[in-house]
């Protein structure tokens, strides 16, 4: 089972964590709510999961222009 991190925004592979021992709690999932899961984390058939977060250069650049979040691939 691998974990795989990418940005919302810009598809751009963060990293990966590849193993089965990590759990939803040293991961952080578990404080996230039910609606945030189903936005942020995906499965897939292999087992694997996705997890979309936001890379730097997104985050700056939504950050020094804040009207691109009202787009809905703004940075694509």
């Amino acid at each position: 089972m691998a974990i795989n991190y990418i940005c919302r925004h810009c598809r751009t592979p963060l990293g990966s964590i590849d193993s089965a021992q990590v759990t939803d709690m040293q991961l952080g999932f578990h404080s996230l709510t039910p609606a945030e899961r189903r936005d942020i984390i995906a499965y897939d058939l292999s087992g694997d999961i996705t997890v979309k977060v936001i890379c730097d250069y997104c985050r700056e650049a939504l950050e020094q222009n804040p009207e691109l979040s009202l787009v809905t691939s703004p940075l694509q």
